[in-house]
């Protein structure tokens, strides 16, 4: 009986203790559609594949993920844990349909740069792909829910197809957000300044807030730019003011999102 008893229970360890199939990836937030993103959770430093393209989750097991502007339909995603496990699923990503929006009444020299201009466009927007390169460990942008960075009549919105004084430009990246000059920007969620520029050729004063796991907030057309690179912001402090600086025709926010080098959606950040 007592033989009987310990094979019993050596039978019934052995099942116990055999691990569950599970899940290796949790979709922790989504909007699965052109110019949203992905919140994955896994274990850490699990190996993410989407797109032809590799990622690695942080320490926490936390990745983001951005669905750039033309990407829609079936697409897979697969993770290797660290265990070597390989689980694939397949997302469904909702195409949009892009507005046309003209824009008149732009400075000639701000639609065709004169050539004396160029090398300083390329060295700006080499400064701004330094900039987002780089992979931080802050938890804000997971952790802080994004709040609109000023109030006021939405006028642009992202994706949109762009003419300027009737040329085709690219597409519009942000979301515009009209307002007084002089009226405050504050921070969407928090994070470390990573560029601070008054003068910009394009975007004229420029902030750049990093949000953490490549996750960038960029603030374009400032009249005053209020704080300094490395610096730490809160969600909600004031880092600059609305103005009309670079190519605009009138005073405005305009606020962007990438997520490494896609470029997003801001609006879609926002839950309010």
């Amino acid at each position: 009986m007592l033989n009987y008893l310990k094979y019993a229970f050596t039978l019934c360890c052995i099942f116990v203790c055999l691990p569950l199939s599970a899940k290796l990836i949790t979709i922790t937030e989504k909007q699965y559609q052109s110019g949203g993103y992905l919140i994955v959770q896994a274990a850490p430093y699990s190996m993410v594949k989407f797109l032809d393209t590799y990622y690695r989750s942080d320490k926490k097991g936390y990745l983001s993920i951005g669905l750039g502007r033309d990407v829609s339909g079936n697409k897979r995603i697969s993770i290797t844990a660290p265990s070597g496990e390989v689980e694939r699923r397949t997302l469904h990503i909702a195409p949009r349909k892009y507005k046309v929006q003209r824009v008149n009444g732009v400075p000639n020299s701000r639609v065709t740069p004169p050539a004396e201009v160029q090398r300083r466009i390329q060295a700006e927007a080499k400064q701004v792909r330094d900039v987002r390169a780089k992979v931080s460990d802050y938890d804000n942008w997971r952790t802080d829910v994004f709040q609109w960075p000023v109030q006021g009549q939405v006028t642009g919105v992202y994706g949109s197809e762009r003419f300027y004084n009737g040329k085709a430009g690219s597409p519009h990246w942000g979301v515009d957000i009209a307002a007084p000059k002089g009226e405050s920007v504050y921070a969407p969620a928090g994070g470390k300044i990573v560029l601070a520029e008054e003068d910009l050729y394009y975007s004229g004063g420029t902030i750049i807030l990093d949000h953490g796991a490549g996750v960038f907030s960029t603030f374009l057309h400032l009249s005053s730019v209020d704080v300094k690179v490395g610096q730490l912001v809160q969600k909600g402090e004031h880092i600059a003011a609305v103005g009309s600086t670079g190519r605009s025709t009138g005073p405005h926010l305009d606020w962007r999102m990438n997520v490494r080098d896609v470029r997003v959606d801001a609006a879609l950040w926002v839950k309010e």
